[in-house]
């Protein structure tokens, strides 16, 4: 059926919710490659009581497992079990989030690469529109024993299987199979027990070269999946190809959620300057448009640098790496929208009322000479420059952005006129957060982007606290 063992794994449990149901059977069907099959299954205590819907579709009491083993008691034989086997389960995601919970809770560490048969299903039979067990064994005519127990139900995910091999071939079931495992080849200096242990979780990666030289930072909201990413597509770039071939070691740190990832991938690139992130590098100067309130001022536009202070006004457009990079900007919105390059700067000021050279080659509306009111020319200038508009800070000083992660642990990533101040832990606040909290940050325009993004969004809807108290009124 495969080149590679496979163990099919079917779960009965107390509910849908990984972290707080428990599992009450489990059911194991082993396959080896020459197609030799073993089955193991057993009642496990789930310490809770079964709800009776529970008990109704599978048929499984208190009574049943109150004589029965709790997980703790099995892991270590179900780890040895399970070996380094593909997880099959139908559904998959549901099954392995169970196990790999429950190990968790057990003081282990269940790492394994997953077959799910409904994408499998969907692959070699993508005519049909439901794929679930019940479909599947009518579609098939598939033998049922036990349906809705742990060793019934793996018993059916085999024989579809069997009969996916029959229909469509060995090859081509192998082929599908190794599709959606998407199980790369490795470099050949990088240790697997490294990639085996990386969790799946959101945070932060880190490659090494021999020497310790640290060559990328990366971040994702599924470590182990992104790092195999760049091993699978090593073909696909000349960045991830010199990865590939320079990568001895791999470390991570997990966050509670995608907004502390990012925060932290960025600031470690611009602390570290690994040797292949270039994009992110620390800017030492930023620029930025600040547009005067007086439409007759000339120029009525400067550029200038950036500091948090001066944003919090709200006449500030763009933000620029380079000073070149802000002016090639204006000459290109002067073009395309007739402005008078004296107002903005692009010329050195000249007698008031003579026209600027670009108003002599017909480019310019002629907010120099009169001929376009200054007024107006300074409300379309405020519509161009609308979508670079920089946020103003919303808040009456430094908030929290709680972030949660499914095991119930709290972050909270604590932010000031979009600087990034820092991370801590919720539990480690003591007492009154404005006086608990003492991180430092400066303005930097990657962060900038990213608070934006995601405080902005009402779709992501960010858990916020104000950190700084306001002053009492009498």
């Amino acid at each position: 059926m495969h080149s590679r063992p496979l163990a099919i794994v079917d779960l009965e449990t107390t509910g849908t919710h990984p972290r707080i149901d428990r599992i009450i059977e489990i059911g194991v069907v082993l396959v080896d490659p020459d197609g030799t099959t073993r089955e193991w299954q057993t009642l496990i205590d789930p310490e809770v009581s079964i709800p009776p819907f529970i008990e109704n579709f599978t048929g499984i009491s208190d009574a049943d497992v109150a004589a029965a083993p709790r997980f703790a008691d099995i892991a270590d034989e179900l780890l040895e079990l399970l070996g380094d086997r593909i997880f099959v389960a139908h559904n998959a995601r549901f099954d392995y989030g169970f196990l790999r919970h429950e190990f968790q809770r057990a003081g282990l560490r269940f790492q394994r690469q997953p077959l799910c048969t409904v994408k499998l299903s969907r692959r070699l039979y993508p005519a049909y529109s439901r794929h679930n067990l019940d479909a599947l064994v009518g579609r098939h005519g598939l033998a049922v024993d036990d349906r809705h127990r742990a060793l019934g139900d793996a018993r059916l995910v085999h024989r579809f299987l069997e009969t996916a091999r029959r229909e469509h071939g060995a090859e081509a079931l192998e082929a599908a199979i190794n599709e959606l495992i998407k199980r790369p080849s490795l470099p050949p200096h990088l240790p697997a027990a490294e990639v085996d242990a990386l969790p799946e979780a959101p945070g932060v990666y880190r490659f090494y070269d021999e020497n310790g030289l640290l060559l990328y930072v990366g971040k994702s909201v599924n470590i182990r999946s992104r790092v195999l990413s760049h091993f699978s597509a090593d073909h696909s770039s000349a960045r991830e190809m010199r990865l590939a071939q320079q990568v001895r070691h791999i470390e991570c740190t997990t966050t509670t959620g995608e907004l502390g990832a990012l925060l932290l991938e960025n600031r470690e690139i611009k602390e570290r300057a690994p040797v292949l992130n270039r994009r992110q590098r620390r800017a030492e100067r930023l620029h930025t448009f600040r547009l005067a309130d007086d439409p007759t001022a000339e120029p009525v536009l400067a550029i200038v640098d950036v500091n948090a202070a001066a944003l919090a006004a709200a006449n500030h457009y763009g933000l620029f790496r380079t000073k070149r990079q802000a002016e090639n900007l204006l000459r290109e919105l002067a073009a395309e929208h007739g402005f008078c390059a004296r107002k903005l700067g692009l010329e050195s000021r000249g007698r008031r009322g003579d026209p600027c050279f670009a108003h002599q080659l017909k480019k310019c509306r002629g907010a120099c000479t009169g001929v376009e009111p200054e007024v107006k020319h300074h409300l379309r200038l405020m519509q161009a420059l609308g979508k670079l508009r920089i946020a103003t800070w919303p808040w009456p000083g430094r908030i929290g952005v709680r972030e949660r992660n499914a095991d119930g642990h709290i972050d909270m990533h604590i932010i000031e006129n979009w600087c990034y101040l820092g991370t801590v832990r919720e539990r480690d606040l003591q007492g009154d957060l404005f006086d608990s909290v003492t991180l430092e940050g400066s303005f930097e325009l990657d962060t900038y982007r990213i608070l934006v993004r995601h405080l902005l969004d009402r779709k992501k809807r960010p858990d916020i606290v104000l950190l700084d108290r306001q002053p009492e009124t009498a």
